[in-house]
């Protein structure tokens, strides 16, 4: 199983997310993909913030784990620092095809977050929660649903 890093950007109100038509919904993601041999946890939410928004990000802190079976993501908090939203250069960007579908990041407004199908659902739950309480000291541990 792939390991996979993902970021949480929040901006002015704002949750930087992915997003995404499939043949299987619509939905949005948080921004991430999975770690390369080699690459730390936070090398890869780096250089996946780069590939998919076109921002250079500086991590403040781990915020969650979720664990869907096997499978985990990390999720890091993150400031941006650099870099022009959009303009990621990710093999996911181009003309639609059926494995990746359609991939926009977008700026959503965090009220908007409960209302709109964002995954995983768990972590939309926290980011929002967190936002107006406060980031926990330590990561947050979520079981997802697989």
């Amino acid at each position: 199983m792939r390991t996979r890093s993902g970021i949480i950007l929040i901006k002015d109100g704002n949750l930087a997310l992915i997003e995404r038509h499939r043949l299987d919904g619509h939905y949005f993601s948080f921004p991430g993909g999975g770690v390369d041999e080699g690459e730390s946890l936070q090398e890869a939410a780096i250089r996946e913030a780069k590939e998919e928004l076109g921002l250079f990000v500086v991590i403040k802190q781990k915020a969650a784990e979720v664990h869907f079976g096997e499978k985990v993501q990390h999720y890091f908090l993150v400031e941006g620092v650099g870099g022009e939203f959009g303009s990621g250069t990710g093999e996911e960007y181009g003309e639609y095809n059926p494995i990746h579908g359609t991939y926009y990041p977008i700026w959503m407004p965090l009220a908007d977050v409960p209302d709109n199908n964002v995954v995983p659902h768990e972590l939309a739950e926290l980011v929002v929660q967190s936002a107006v309480e406060g980031w926990h000291s330590e990561p947050v541990i979520i079981i997802g649903k697989p």
